[in-house]
């Protein structure tokens, strides 16, 4: 555990100074809490959309993988208007003519076996909308991650520049000195210049800092996708929150965790699980495909105006007569009583429907459903590589995030005993400066090493606060500051 000083009085007094100014100067600015920079991103940010549209497309996906199970249905109505010589699709004659025919006919299929391959689809299917869904969370885990640390690299931007402004004032002091003493003739122009050269590098070092924190805040912006006119400042964390820090790890706990939750992990999985229910479908182009089929239908043609509707009682017909007598020759024959044949009618009377069952056998279709098992088997391979390498990248970064903290808390506090003794010796050294006991070099020597182990001290602060949190995304832990 690291225990952080709260703040050396200089900075808090200065920092509380900087912020109540700049908010006096700039009350449009609108003040940004982590929570809120979390929030903003994941409602706004395109990558995290572009991912929802990509699970939303899976998720049709496997409702239509559903979907395919139901019946098939369709209807073929059909109009033919023929002119001139065509055949008459009722007497099946060739005749010169002029006539419509209208034909109808509706179909249901249902596919009763198919090797087991819908059932595999929808299960596939299911397979790439978990891992889309996973590669959903994954891209909101790491933009979270991104966020805050851009959140407490601003935070420590922000500290450096009122480390700067201190920096600033410090060297205003002492050129004032530098040139009093100058106009006295206690002091050579040597002295003078080494003043103003101080005075710059503060000045320099102010607006790096300020630029750095800039950049840290457009960054931000472009993750909340805001306008990057738009003024922000960040909300500082209660410093109190701050001063208990975890810093020991075991680095064998982290990984046995995050091989549980990390979206990295768990979207390799997916893809490995999605890869293997490929083969399975795969192997259904080898069996056949039994499907059951029904049919109705029915036609009409406008060359039909009559229909036989039933039959007069025998009745005799002449049919000729005998050359020598000139006797008439009659025949008893039963004559067709015919009506008036309306669309209707006819729809109603050549009314036919069907039934059957179709089964189709694959005997050889160029090696296709070979070539798309042996490739489904191949992409089942490579996934397991895929995932045992996500699991060694994700052991190495790791156990090095592990070292990383351990190795910003003692640099923490290194800086820390660094700065407190730079602190002192400024002191002692200013006090027999004013006293003349020591020269400018040496005074500008311990204000320079003041300086520079104030910002030290301020970055390796900020630098195990990441550290840590990197391990808390690495457990699945909340990101708060």
């Amino acid at each position: 555990m690291v225990q952080f000083l709260s703040r050396p009085k200089l900075i808090s007094l200065a920092g509380i100074a900087a912020f109540a100014l700049l908010s006096f100067t700039a009350k449009a600015q609108q003040v940004i809490s982590l929570q809120q920079a979390v929030d903003l991103t994941i409602k706004n940010n395109l990558t995290i959309k572009q991912a929802q549209f990509t699970e939303a497309l899976a998720n049709e996906d496997y409702k239509q993988a559903k979907y395919n199970q139901l019946p098939s249905l369709s209807a073929n109505p059909s109009g033919t208007y023929n002119f001139g010589r065509s055949a008459n699709l009722t007497t099946y004659s060739v005749s010169s003519q002029t006539n419509f025919y209208a034909s109808g006919s509706a179909q249901l299929s249902v596919t009763v076996f198919q090797g087991g391959q819908l059932r595999n689809q929808i299960l596939q299917n299911k397979l790439i909308l978990d891992a889309d869904k996973t590669s959903t969370a994954k891209v909101k885990n790491d933009l979270l991650l991104n966020v805050v640390t851009d959140y407490l690299t601003i935070l420590t931007d922000l500290d450096l520049v009122v480390a700067a402004k201190q920096q600033i004032d410090l060297a205003k002091i002492t050129l004032d000195r530098a040139q009093k003493n100058f106009d006295l003739g206690n002091s050579t122009r040597a002295d003078l210049a080494q003043a103003q050269a101080q005075l710059s590098t503060a000045e320099l070092n102010l607006t790096t800092a300020q630029n750095q924190a800039d950049l840290a805040i457009l960054i931000l912006k472009q993750y909340m996708e805001m306008d990057s006119s738009t003024s922000i400042t960040v909300e500082k964390p209660d410093i109190s929150k701050l001063t208990d820090i975890k810093t020991v790890y075991d680095a064998t706990e982290v990984i046995k965790t995050a091989f549980t939750n990390n979206p990295d992990i768990r979207l390799a999985e997916l893809q490995q699980e999605t890869y293997a229910q490929a083969i399975k479908v795969a192997k259904g182009s080898y069996y056949p495909t039994v499907s059951f089929f029904a049919g109705a239908g029915s036609n009409y043609s406008s060359l039909v105006t009559t229909h036989t509707i039933g039959a007069t009682p025998y009745t005799s017909v002449p049919i000729g007569f005998v050359d020598a007598t000139k006797q008439s020759v009659v025949t008893m024959e039963q004559l067709p009583i015919t009506a008036s044949y309306s669309p209707l009618n006819q729809v109603r009377d050549n009314f036919n429907q069907s039934l059957g069952i179709s089964v189709q056998i694959p005997i050889f279709n160029h090696f296709t459903a070979r070539t798309s098992v042996t490739k489904a088997k191949l992409n089942y391979e490579y996934a397991q590589l895929s995932t045992q390498l996500a699991k060694n990248t994700l052991s190495k970064t790791i156990i090095q995030a592990v070292l990383d903290l351990q190795a910003a808390e003692k640099s923490y506090q290194s800086s820390l005993n660094t700065y407190n003794s730079n602190k002192e010796a400024l002191n002692v050294t200013k006090q027999r400066f004013d006293a003349g006991l020591v020269n400018t070099l040496d005074y500008n020597t311990a204000l320079t090493n003041y300086n520079k182990s104030q910002n030290d001290m301020i970055e390796a602060q900020y630098q195990v606060v990441f550290r840590s949190k990197v391990i808390d995304y690495y457990l699945g832990n909340p990101i708060t500051l």
